[in-house]
């Protein structure tokens, strides 16, 4: 009889492979062309099948080595990094890139037990200068700075 030892890689060994094949369903569609003439079918369909590979080894390895449980699940941290991403999709029209983005990085801290305001203050400024950078000047996205 097959003993898990290590529960956490047998998790992720399925969680890659239902991952691998949701790639191949979504990709059915999609031409598949050849080698030299690759359609956008190509890259998908090896990709899905490398994450089922993967899945398959993280997997096997769960029957191997010794590795932690699973831990319980912890709601508050999900939540309130989908509540951010959620804040900053909303805002995006009204408060415009740069609050939006600080109103993210504020609402996610709170993801931990204790947030540090100074590093919080730090990321979220941080990564509305990279934001700016990247989206706004480098890519010229057509992107509001301060809403409308």
């Amino acid at each position: 009889m097959l003993r898990i030892k290590s529960p956490q890689d047998l998790g992720a060994g399925i969680v890659f492979i239902l991952v691998g094949i949701a790639g191949l369903y979504f990709g059915q569609d999609l031409r598949f062309g050849s080698a030299a003439r690759m359609g956008p079918g190509f890259f998908p369909y090896y990709l899905s099948l490398a994450i089922i590979a993967i899945g398959a080894v993280v997997g096997a390895r769960s029957l191997v080595l010794d590795g932690p449980p699973i831990e319980a699940i912890r709601l508050r941290p999900g939540l309130l990094i989908t509540a951010a991403l959620l804040v900053f999709g909303f805002a995006m029209d009204t408060l415009g890139l740069v609050f939006s983005t600080l109103a993210m990085t504020a609402v996610a801290a709170f993801a931990q037990r204790k947030p540090n305001l100074r590093d919080t203050a730090l990321l979220g400024v941080g990564m509305t200068v990279f934001c700016v950078v990247v989206f706004v000047w480098a890519l010229k996205q057509p992107l509001s700075l301060f809403g409308n």
